[in-house]
């Protein structure tokens, strides 16, 4: 195989630790809007796709759909800073691809302004090369359309591309894309939830990203 010379990066659960704020911004809505409640792991299954995605249940009411991603996004950035951490070592470990020269992009579900505010928080912001969000693309993740753009922005190979993600939908739209995949195993899924993808590589710590370049 080719030398990697691309990473993109899922955000939640990848970079920063959010999903704590996640899916209690979820558990927020449902209380709001007087529905029955849904436990985490229900809504950890849709961890990684858009928010009208995870809404689809209301699809067949749009107005009721809209106000419940309003809520969801007006209780999710009032608590965001407070509760949105980067998971230990991603810094330095970027820091330290970009000064080996590979180029960065980050590819995500959340839109580009919630994805903005994670990224300068915890002071990623100037470390990707390109970011494709939700609100750029016409089929999200797991449709290869997001990594595809970002391989495309970038003028990249997809054969020395890797995509670095922690879910299901993030390993399944790397190798749709044709890119390798990569399963950070520090966020909320566990090795048994993600090897029916397949990923190409296992990382178990952040650190593990740079010895991935090195091989």
């Amino acid at each position: 195989m080719p030398d990697l010379t691309t990473a993109l990066f899922d955000l939640d659960g990848t970079l920063i630790d959010s999903i704590r704020l996640i899916l209690d911004s979820y558990h927020y809505t449902l209380r709001q809007h007087n529905l029955p409640p849904r436990t985490d792991e229900e809504w950890l299954r849709g961890v990684g796709t858009p928010l009208h995605v995870q809404f689809e249940a209301w699809r067949e009411s749009p107005d009721m759909l809209e106000q419940m991603i309003a809520t969801y996004r007006s209780f999710n950035l009032e608590h965001h800073d407070r509760m949105v951490t980067i998971y230990p070592g991603v810094l330095e470990a970027i820091r330290e691809i970009k000064a080996a020269g590979i180029q960065t992009g980050l590819v995500t579900s959340k839109n580009r302004l919630g994805a903005m505010k994670g990224l300068t928080l915890v002071g990623l912001e100037a470390l990707m090369d390109v970011l494709v969000c939700a609100d750029e693309v016409t089929n999200p993740k797991p449709h290869p359309e997001p990594v595809q753009k970002a391989v495309t922005l970038l003028d990249a190979d997809a054969g020395s591309t890797v995509y670095i993600g922690d879910s299901i939908h993030d390993m399944q739209s790397g190798r749709a894309a044709g890119v390798r995949t990569a399963a950070a195993l520090w966020g909320p899924f566990k090795r048994s939830h993600l090897e029916s993808a397949d990923p190409d590589y296992w990382l178990d710590r952040p650190a593990d990203l740079v010895r991935m370049f090195k091989r």
